[in-house]
């Protein structure tokens, strides 16, 4: 008959092979204790990943890793920018950090392994444009090409406290054309998150100019 710690193993194992990364909260909610993780994280049977961030040793990761682990630090976040550009293979930029969007009041996470770039978006960009990919059993919540592309133009400055990261007009460019090119979004797609975003004077020239001879 299995003990209580026993039977806790179990569970905790059955979580994360369903879920591929679990927080300590989710493995608290199923009542497995931080005692139980604790020793099974001495003795192998979990991998730490970070803060409260759990795996099964042994899990192959897919190459957008870091994106379903960003997911479960910043629930509430969206993938975004840079990060989101290169998750639709528009850029052949490699993103250093993970770019994550997150609402006017929401918190930031504690400090991490991982590295992030947060941007704080209004309640209605951060809702628009949101698909969701399932990353090693984990739901990512990652904009589609048309609004990634709009949000680089949004922060293509690169002056003032706002823009100090930005990563600059060239790459919104360049997101622009590969969309395009690969038919990722479509020219109305675009003007609307443009209009949306208030970017769409500034959009215009360059949808214009890259659609002339299509």
């Amino acid at each position: 008959m299995n003990t209580a710690p026993d039977r806790q193993q179990d569970r905790a194992l059955s979580l994360l092979k369903q879920r591929g990364i679990v927080r300590l909260s989710e493995l608290n909610a199923e009542g497995i204790t931080a005692a139980t993780v604790s020793r099974m994280t001495e003795k192998g049977a979990l991998l730490r990943l970070g803060r409260g961030l759990y795996q099964l040793p042994g899990s192959s990761l897919d190459i957008n890793h870091s994106l379903a682990e960003a997911a479960k630090l910043v629930p509430k976040g969206v993938v975004c920018m840079v990060t989101a550009l290169a998750f639709h293979e528009l850029t052949d930029t490699i993103p250093s950090r993970v770019w994550m969007a997150i609402g006017p009041k929401d918190r930031r996470p504690r400090a991490s392994g991982l590295p992030f770039q947060f941007v704080r978006f209004r309640e209605a960009m951060l809702k628009s444009g949101v698909d969701e990919h399932l990353i090693e059993g984990v739901s990512v919540r990652i904009y589609n090409p048309a609004k990634t592309v709009v949000d680089l133009f949004r922060y293509r400055q690169s002056a003032g406290t706002r823009y100090q990261k930005s990563p600059g007009l060239n790459l919104a460019l360049e997101g622009l054309r590969e969309a395009l090119r690969q038919r990722k979004a479509t020219p109305s797609d675009i003007a609307r998150y443009a209009t949306e975003g208030g970017v769409w004077k500034v959009v215009q020239p360059y949808l214009d100019a890259m659609t002339a001879n299509a």
